[in-house]
Formats: structure tokens, C-alpha cells, sequence
């Protein structure tokens, strides 16, 4: 039987210090291909003086390149006890006990620090992933890694079962601490279950980072129909906003991750944060409503993290292809969508080039059907 410690690591994460806003490092402007480090430090600079300072990236966020903006745009140019930032150790990239050190200094290098505030077993679910990190061990390696000093705060991002996170959470009560994707789009969705997810780990009092709180921009913008219900009542905020007040008005909720690609979007999340509002009865049911309206349209749920993109050996830019699908869905005569699509292949595959390899459904954590999503897309698109 494991015995766990808990006096010999600190475990005390005091939420009243950590932002609500978190900046997310996974979807940064770019320019010519590369991350845009110009408009990065003056989106970093804005949050920075609105008093904020959490950073979220991984070891494959823009192919490896988000770790590096991160010590140019942040390490580099503010004082390392100003902010926290975060990373991810990924299953997919280790094959044996070495590839956990090897993979976690080369993070150290390019993100130019010695050690992170927060560190994460990425995209923990049923199968793979959470198998890769039990066979090397990775609960122990975080903790021994807490023990030097290396991570101040140790936990998991989670796209999986709450049967599995439970298993998960019994077997490691050293986690300080989960991220989840939770947004009023997936509170019931059978795939996703963001609401079972949170009622778990708020009944642990484990404290919550939540990803996806906008589920990929798709929050951002709705029909005009239900743009106008939430306009009517707060005819100056943002329809993302309500996605943002809806998950920051959740007891136990730590952090919400945004991944801010513009300095619009940066500036509306500030103004969301900036003066927060809870959302009343009324607007919980309004929030209710207009999700039930979006379900009755069956959408592809695709978070754009681009993970099925990378590997594609066709350089499908699967994520982009969805968006077109999704609007035609919504909008059937929409006649931006194919002109979008055309910029979409535009030195890129089409739909129809899809190998049927299955790389990018091995990858994704949203269990999309992808290949036979793309079939559909062909169909719609590739005329």
C-alpha cells in the first residue's frame, strides 16, 4: 500500500492569491508561421497591470515554440516572483523512465527558468495516457520533483471519465490540484461531462483550473437570435463574457484559462475580470436557455487545440475544416464558410485527402469521430 506524506510536501495552494483570469499560452497571434512576440509582450504587459499573472503552456503548444515565447515575452522581462507559470509533461512524447528528466529540462531551457509554479500530467484520460504515466511513474517523479524544489505545485489536466478520475484521485491524494474543460456547453454532455467532473472535485475541495471556458471561441459567437437574448439584458458585455461569468461563478473554481489570440479579446476579458459580476438567478437561467437552444443544432465539438494537426500526415488542418462545418451547420447558405475553406487548403490538405490513418482521433480529447467528420466535410465542401 502507498503511503503519502502529506507533511513532507507543501501542499497548500492559497487560492485568495491566484488570479481568476489565467492566460492562456495555446492559441498565440502568429506572423509568418511563428508566434507574433511583438503583440504577445503587449498582451502579456496588459495583464500583467491589471494585476494578473498566471501562465498556462505545454511542451507541444505551437510545435514546442510556446514554452520559448513564454521566457521572451514573461522570464525575460518580468521579475520571476511577479507571476506563475505552468507546463505540462506529456504522455505521448515518453517511452521510458529518462524521457521524464530529459523532457522536463528541456521545458526548463526554453521557458529559461529553474523551476515551475505549477506543473501538469497532460491530458490525463481512460486509456494511453493516464496507462504511460502510471507504467513511469509520473505521481512519484512530480512529487520527488516537488521535494527539489523543481515544482511548487503538482497536479493533472483531465479529459476523461469521472470514473477515472475518481480511480485517479483515490489512488493519488498527493494532486493539489485538477484541470478540467468546464463551460455551460458541456455541463451535460455525455462525452465531456464537465458538470459530474467539477461536482467531483468540489466535493474533495480539490481546488479547479478550468480549460475550455469558452469551448474554443464557439461561445463567442452564437446566432444572432441568442446574441440578442443576452444583449438585452447586458447590452455592453461580450456574449464570451457570460461564458466567463458562468464558469467564474462556480465555488472552488481556482483559475480560468484563456486563450487570448488578439488584444480585442484580451481587453474584454480584462473588462469581465476587471469589475466581476456573478451571474444573478435570472441570468443562470438565461445562460440555461440559450444552451438549450445551441443543443438543439448538433455542432462538432471541437476545442481547436490542434493536436490531430501536428501528426496529420496529409497536414489536414483538421480544427479549421470543422469551423467551416460548424457554420454551414448553423448557417447552410453562409457562403463565407467555402470562401473560408479556400484559405483553409490553401497549401494545406483538403478534406478529402484524409488517409483515414487515424493519427488524429488517437489524439484528440474530445473523442471526435474525425475521420468520418471529414467525410462530411468533403461532401459539404470539396464540390
Amino acid at each position: 500500500m502507498k503511503i503519502f506524506d502529506r507533511e513532507a510536501v507543501n501542499m497548500d495552494i492559497d487560492m485568495k492569491k491566484m488570479p481568476k483570469l489565467g492566460f492562456g499560452l495555446m492559441r498565440l497571434p502568429q506572423k509568418d508561421d511563428e508566434v507574433d512576440r511583438e503583440r504577445v509582450c503587449d498582451m502579456v504587459d496588459a495583464y500583467m497591470q491589471a494585476g494578473l499573472n498566471y501562465f498556462d503552456t505545454a511542451y507541444v503548444y505551437h510545435g514546442g515554440k510556446s514554452e520559448i515565447a513564454a521566457k521572451k515575452c514573461i522570464v525575460e522581462r518580468y521579475p520571476r516572483e511577479d507571476f506563475y507559470i505552468a507546463t505540462k509533461l506529456p504522455a505521448w512524447s515518453m517511452k521510458t523512465l529518462e524521457d521524464r528528466d530529459r523532457i522536463f529540462e528541456e521545458q526548463c531551457e526554453r521557458a529559461g527558468v529553474d523551476y515551475f509554479d505549477f506543473y501538469l500530467l497532460h491530458s490525463l484520460e481512460d486509456g494511453n495516457n493516464y496507462d504511460t504515466y502510471e507504467r513511469l511513474d509520473c505521481f512519484n517523479w512530480g512529487i520527488q520533483k516537488k521535494q527539489e524544489g523543481r515544482i511548487r505545485h503538482f497536479g493533472f489536466s483531465f479529459h476523461g471519465t469521472p470514473e477515472l478520475l475518481e480511480k485517479v484521485l483515490d489512488a493519488h491524494p498527493e494532486v493539489e490540484f485538477v484541470q478540467i474543460q468546464l463551460n455551460y456547453l458541456d455541463w451535460e454532455n455525455p462525452v465531456v461531462q464537465s458538470g459530474r467532473l467539477y461536482e467531483i472535485l468540489h466535493e474533495r475541495k480539490i481546488p479547479i483550473i478550468v480549460m475550455e471556458p469558452v469551448k474554443g471561441g464557439t461561445l463567442a459567437q452564437l446566432k444572432p437570435e441568442l446574441e440578442a437574448k443576452f444583449k438585452a439584458v447586458r447590452p455592453n458585455d461580450s456574449v464570451a463574457s457570460w461564458a466567463l461569468r458562468f464558469v467564474a461563478s462556480l465555488d472552488g473554481v481556482m483559475t480560468i484559462l484563456s486563450g487570448m489570440s488578439t488584444e480585442e479579446q484580451m481587453a474584454d476579458n480584462l473588462r469581465t475580470f476587471g469589475n466581476f459580476e456573478p451571474l444573478s438567478a435570472d441570468e443562470q437561467s438565461l445562460v440555461t436557455e440559450v444552451r438549450d437552444t445551441i443543443l438543439d443544432t448538433p455542432l462538432i465539438g471541437c476545442t481547436s487545440c490542434r493536436y490531430c494537426v501536428d501528426g496529420c500526415p496529409m497536414s489536414i488542418k483538421i480544427p479549421d475544416i470543422f469551423r467551416c462545418v460548424n457554420t454551414l451547420r448553423l448557417y447552410p447558405d453562409d457562403w463565407r464558410a467555402k470562401n473560408f475553406y479556400g484559405n483553409v487548403i490553401n497549401g494545406a490538405g483538403r478534406a478529402g485527402d484524409c488517409i483515414q490513418c487515424g493519427q488524429c482521433e488517437g489524439v484528440c480529447p474530445q473523442h471526435l469521430e474525425i475521420i468520418t467528420l471529414l467525410q462530411e466535410a468533403s461532401e459539404q465542401l470539396d464540390k
